[in-house]
């Protein structure tokens, strides 16, 4: 595949997504409306800021999270070829784990996983 391919590539993304940003601007309901700046707290008028910055522990927090969560994405249907796919397979999956775990370690480390 040649750089012309790429830069095709590149410019048919540059296309799709601005043109799908202008359709939807385009063709979408506009209300401008105070009440839709306002935060929702279910219901009830908010007491003091609320527009306040959060620690980045809930981020990484978070992230960690949909980390493992996708790992047991990816481990059930490996699972159920286990049989299937041979010893090559398995390799593979304690190398996967072992870089998840090393991901793990480090978040550890820097302790991201402290509860504050």
């Amino acid at each position: 595949m040649g750089s012309e391919a790429i830069i095709v590539f590149f410019l048919a993304a540059v296309v799709l997504v601005v043109g799908a940003n202008f359709l939807s601007n385009l063709i979408s309901h506009k209300s401008d409306n105070p009440q839709k700046r306002e935060p929702y707290e279910c219901g009830v008028p908010t007491i003091g800021p609320t527009w306040i910055q959060f620690n980045v522990g809930y981020y990484l927090f978070a992230i960690l999270f949909l980390i493992f969560d996708v790992e047991v994405a990816f481990l059930i249907p490996w699972a159920v070829v286990f049989k299937e796919v041979g010893t090559v397979a398995l390799v593979e999956i304690i190398v996967f784990i072992f870089i998840l775990g090393l991901g793990l370690l480090y978040a550890y480390k820097k302790r991201a996983l402290r509860w504050e």
